[in-house]
Parts: C-alpha cells; structure tokens; sequence
C-alpha cells in the first residue's frame, strides 16, 4: 500500500463509515449526483480521495426539506462501526456555518 493510500480513503466509503448512508451504494450515488463537495470544490468521483482536515460540504434533501450539512473530517475510518464511533470521524460545522 502506498503512504498517500495510508493519508486518504475513498470518499464513498469514508461517507459510508460516518454512517451517512445505510449503503456505500447509497453514498456512491449521492456523490455522482453533484451532493458533495470536498473543501468547496465539487466532485462527482466516488473515488475521490478525502484527508484528514478536509471539510466536506453535503446536500442532503431537495426543495424547503433540503439541508446542507459540513463536516470536518477529524479521522480516515478503520471500519464502519456503531454510530458513536462513528460520530467521532468528523466535526460537524454546520451550526457555526449558518452564525456567519
């Protein structure tokens, strides 16, 4: 394995791990759709690679339901486990987004 693969994940399965989806189909499919943006800049690539300290920015929802959530992303992910676990992978910057 090569040191950077070691630095980064694949931002579908790293999507997945932080249980943002039931499925890594499911968080595929959300990227190819433009949802998700990696330190503002958009990508429609599953295998886009995401780092410690990249800040996410994720359309989830359409219309007056929609929400933008944006994470900071804290840890690459060992494995998908529970959702405390999980909550751990990323700082939610949401709120202090919308303050500003």
């Amino acid at each position: 394995m090569a040191e950077e693969d070691r630095e980064a994940q694949r931002l579908d399965l790293w999507l997945w791990c932080a249980r943002l989806r039931k499925t890594r189909a499911d968080c595929a499919r959300l990227i190819e759709a433009g949802a998700v943006r990696i330190n503002r800049q958009p990508t429609d690539k599953a295998h886009a690679r995401v780092r410690a300290g990249d800040v996410l920015t994720i359309a989830q929802g359409q219309g007056e339901r929609g929400r933008i959530a944006v994470w900071r992303v804290l840890a690459l992910a060992a494995r998908r486990g529970p959702p405390a676990e999980a909550r751990a992978l990323y700082e939610d910057m949401t709120d202090d987004m919308a303050r500003d």
